[in-house]
């Protein structure tokens, strides 16, 4: 953390209420490329929680006065800082999540163009006007700001995570408590520092960190103040969170876990196909929730395509996230790294052939080698199973209606690939994939404008696009009468 530029933006408290809280309760957060302490930030608990939720209470009506136009200039202001200290924020992003470097100042990048997007978004909160059912009485429909937000986020994307759910609240009028995951504080510690610094008002946005995990959510899901939950995370997790809300009818928006299927059909281009399998399945070492999971190829070119994506997975450079032309960084524990590993030997066992890879890393305790896996059927555990690593299992499949059952044989159903370049099969396909989101000829789908999230046990709801905002409103009815002569 030397080399920052700023070294202001590497903060170690929870931000409440435009006050940084320091307590002497510590937790260490840990750089996975060696597990050396980079910070220590205070632990906050229950405590802390209830104050930040009571100051974006507080906040509220203040905030939501505000015009929209208003809003949106301080949003602006917080996007143009980000991208002004994007090397910064992409530095702190690697050294405490792991991720090569180039791909976390992407990330920053990612992130701050959802606060952008929402800042110009929130300008267009329509209403309507409906026929009245008689002469003396007029229908309007408003849409106002659901109320205080709070969050918790994902250690894998430590800042787009906060900045996609973060700007939708703020631009909709809502104020923002957030518990980022405690393996990856920094990054939203650093959000805070750069929310003040565009003149965010103390309550609006707020950062709670602490590693009382059950404590701190049953205030985020349970608190009377709080009006909507929003969780990124693993299906087990959200489905005890959604359970939480439900004491006191809170909206909620999940995005979690996805088991995404990637199929090359026998008319793809299959240079292309590997490219876009690459960029899907190996970004942030597999360690995402719309990452391929399960490659499946047609027969007729499976050959082709394995030998030519082992090839490419082959060449990557593995190594420390901040050194030049590292493509894969560690895993972020080497917890992680055995749970990938058991998968792959559970699938070995199996019957599953490895074609490269399959073992821990020579780098250190928390790397994963880049694996390909072949022989794999759809009821092996790599199938199952949500990988969360750099592990690319290939199945073998003969005709379209097989693929789209096979594809969909999961709970999941966030994020699907397929390459063809047939104008029918693509309509067919895409429209048969039980998936919220659908990459046709391409393997990164994600950005501002458009919807993100799934169908099934993927969650619900939707982040960025123009529907990004509808989870952050409450639509009002006003019916005025004795408007006759």
């Amino acid at each position: 953390m030397q080399n920052l530029n700023d070294a202001q933006l590497l903060k170690t408290h929870s931000y409440i209420n435009g006050q940084w809280h320091q307590s002497e309760a510590q937790i260490d957060v840990t750089n996975p490329v060696n597990d050396a302490v980079v910070a220590s930030v205070s632990n906050a608990g229950i405590k802390e929680t209830e104050l930040a939720v009571q100051a974006a209470k507080a906040a509220m009506p203040m905030w939501s006065a505000k015009s929209a136009n208003e809003r949106a200039g301080l949003l602006r202001t917080w996007f143009n800082l980000m991208m002004q200290n994007q090397d910064d924020l992409g530095r702190i992003l690697t050294v405490e999540q792991g991720k090569p470097l180039a791909e976390a100042k992407g990330e920053i990048g990612y992130g701050a163009a959802f606060i952008e997007w929402f800042a110009e978004e929130g300008k267009r909160v329509y209403g309507d006007t409906i026929p009245a059912p008689s002469g003396d009485k007029r229908i309007v429909v408003i849409k106002q700001p659901v109320g205080v937000v709070a969050a918790i986020t994902p250690w894998n994307f430590p800042n787009a995570m906060i900045a996609r759910k973060a700007a939708a609240a703020l631009a909709a009028g809502c104020t923002f408590v957030v518990r980022p995951a405690t393996q990856t504080p920094l990054s939203a510690l650093a959000m805070a520092e750069l929310a003040e610094r565009a003149g965010i008002p103390a309550g609006v946005f707020n950062v709670v960190v602490g590693d009382d995990a059950r404590g701190m959510g049953r205030v985020l899901t349970e608190h009377k103040d709080v009006a909507k939950f929003t969780f990124t995370g693993s299906t087990p997790v959200g489905k005890a969170l959604i359970s939480q809300s439900a004491s006191t009818v809170k909206k909620v928006s999940m995005e979690l876990g996805g088991n995404a299927p990637f199929i090359v059909f026998d008319d793809a281009d299959i240079d292309a196909a590997v490219a876009g399998a690459m960029v899907s399945k190996y970004r942030n070492a597999g360690q995402t929730c719309v990452c391929t999971n399960r490659i499946f190829v047609q027969r007729g070119v499976l050959e082709k395509f394995t030998e030519k994506y082992v090839a490419e997975v082959a060449a990557l450079n593995v190594g420390d996230g901040l050194n030049d032309g590292v493509q894969i960084g560690p895993m972020i524990s080497a917890g992680a790294a055995q749970d990938v590993d058991k998968l792959v030997a559970d699938s070995i066992s199996q019957g599953a052939q490895v074609a490269l890879g399959g073992k821990r890393g020579e780098q250190g305790a928390n790397y994963y080698q880049p694996t390909v896996l072949t022989n794999v059927t759809n009821d092996m555990a790599i199938a199952c199973n949500e990988i969360f690593g750099p592990v690319s299992p290939i199945i073998a499949f003969d005709d379209e209606d097989e693929v789209i059952a096979l594809a969909n044989d999961t709970e999941y159903g966030l994020a699907a690939y397929f390459y063809s370049r047939d104008i029918g099969r693509i309509w067919r396909v895409a429209e048969g994939l039980e998936y919220g989101m659908v990459g046709i000829n391409e393997g990164l789908i994600s950005n501002a404008a458009a919807p993100f999230g799934g169908v099934k046990q993927s969650g619900n709801g939707r982040e960025g696009s123009k529907y990004g905002l509808d989870d952050y409103l409450e639509i009002k009815y006003l019916c005025m009468g004795g408007l006759g002569k």
